[in-house]
Order: C-alpha cells, then sequence, then structure tokens
C-alpha cells in the first residue's frame, strides 16, 4: 500500500520504496503459476539494439520503458555536470553538497533503469494474460497484480523525475557554469520522462476495477507532472535559458 508520505521522500528512500513494496515483480505471483521468463534488461543491450527491440512488432520494451529510460539518460547527463564540478576549487564550498548530488543521481539513474525493466514486465504480462480466455485460471490469479503495475510503475518513474528535478534545481548556483546547457538539457529530458509517463498512467488506470483508485492514480500523477514541469522551467531559467545568461 502506498503511503501518503512516499511522493515527498528523497531519492534514496524513493529508490527503496520503490524497488521494496511498490514496484511490481512477475517472480512474485501466485506461486502456483509458473514463472515467465524475464526480458533482456535494458541494461543489457547496446544502443543500437535497444532502438532495434523498441521498434520492433512486439508489446514491450513499449512507451513507459523508454519514458524511465529517458529519465535515466537525464539524471547520468545531471551527473556529468556534478562531475566536472566535483574538485573544482571555484565550488569548494559546495563540495559536500555535490557529492551528496552525485550520489543521489546514481541511484536515481539505476532506479529508472529497473523501473524501464520493471514496465516492460508488467506490459508484457498484462498483454499475455488479456489474450488469455476469462475463465483461464492463470488470469484470473495474475491479471489484477499486472494491471496495478502497469499504473504503479510509471507512477513510480514521475516520483523519482520530481525527486529529479528538484535536486536539478539545487544544482543551478552551485554546479560548472561551463556546462549549465547540459543541466537544462537534463532538466528537459527529465520532465518528458514524467510527462510521459503520465500518458501510460492516464491510460491503463482505465482497467484499474476500482474508481477510487484510477481517480487517485490519474491525481497523483497530474499533480506531480505540474510540478515536473514547474521545476524544469526553473532549471531552464537557472540556466540561462536558450543560452541567455543570468
Amino acid at each position: 500500500m502506498r503511503r501518503s508520505s512516499y511522493f515527498d521522500r528523497d531519492l534514496i528512500e524513493t529508490a527503496l520504496y520503490a524497488s521494496n513494496l511498490f514496484v511490481y515483480d512477475p517472480l512474485m505471483l501466485n506461486s502456483s503459476c509458473a514463472p515467465r521468463p524475464i526480458l533482456t534488461s535494458l541494461t543489457d543491450q547496446t544502443f543500437g539494439v535497444l532502438l532495434e527491440s523498441i521498434a520492433a512488432k512486439t508489446p514491450a520494451p513499449g512507451g513507459g520503458a523508454v519514458a524511465s529510460a529517458v529519465g535515466a539518460l537525464g539524471s547520468a547527463l545531471a551527473g556529468m555536470v556534478v562531475s566536472y564540478s566535483v574538485g573544482k576549487k571555484s565550488l569548494a564550498a559546495h563540495e559536500l553538497a555535490l557529492r551528496q548530488a552525485a550520489q543521489q543521481l546514481s541511484i536515481a539513474r539505476s532506479l529508472l533503469l529497473r523501473l524501464a525493466d520493471e514496465d516492460a514486465q508488467a506490459y508484457g504480462a498484462v498483454n499475455e494474460l488479456s489474450r488469455l480466455p476469462e475463465t483461464d485460471a492463470r488470469r484470473t490469479a495474475e491479471l489484477s497484480t499486472a494491471l496495478r503495475a502497469a499504473v504503479d510503475v510509471p507512477l513510480a518513474t514521475i516520483a523519482a523525475c520530481v525527486d529529479l528535478l528538484r535536486l536539478m534545481e539545487s544544482l543551478t548556483t552551485i554546479t560548472n557554469r561551463q556546462l549549465r546547457s547540459d543541466l537544462a538539457i537534463a532538466a528537459v529530458l527529465t520532465e518528458a520522462a514524467a510527462r510521459s509517463s503520465r500518458w501510460n498512467v492516464a491510460v491503463n488506470a482505465g482497467f484499474l476495477p476500482s474508481d477510487a483508485d484510477r481517480l487517485a492514480a490519474i491525481q497523483d500523477s497530474g499533480r506531480m507532472v505540474a510540478e515536473c514541469v514547474g521545476r524544469a522551467a526553473a532549471v531552464e531559467a537557472g540556466c540561462g535559458e536558450h543560452g541567455s545568461d543570468r
């Protein structure tokens, strides 16, 4: 069960909560059902192979996995900005904050990559189970869990993006100004990941059996995406939007 404070936690707690309690694991379904093979992790594919697998006529990886992967790219790019800032004499007063940010960005990157894999698994499960007859025992046992995961995973991605953008906003004044365009691009990518994930929440929430659950998912995603949009704009402004400087 999601706690009301979940979306207000920092990246580390978000990672722990999402990894341990919130994200669907296809191997943790009804124990009487044989586990399905795990799809190849995005992290195990070269970029070219990943693009081919996305473009293929297969249900997964799809938009949800791509959205999470884009968020991971945003985190990685922000990590590069921090790497060029750590140890810089002019930023010595911010050294501790920069090192902490580097750790948080690494955690966020790993979390978002896992969420990309989880999304592919969840959607693949929904697609597979939905093709079974309605009287099939496996469909009855597993479909509701898979459908809930197809909503929870993109919600977790949006939550991670909120935390990422909060962190990026704090970095605008303490990182190397020569890389301000990279930090701005990282924010744009992270906002895009959140907005993209909201589409999956909106579509998949429609299949939840509870009106209250559907409404909560839509409201949660809308509130978080609105914050993402605002914070991404603040990062761009702090970086000197479109080439202008402060």
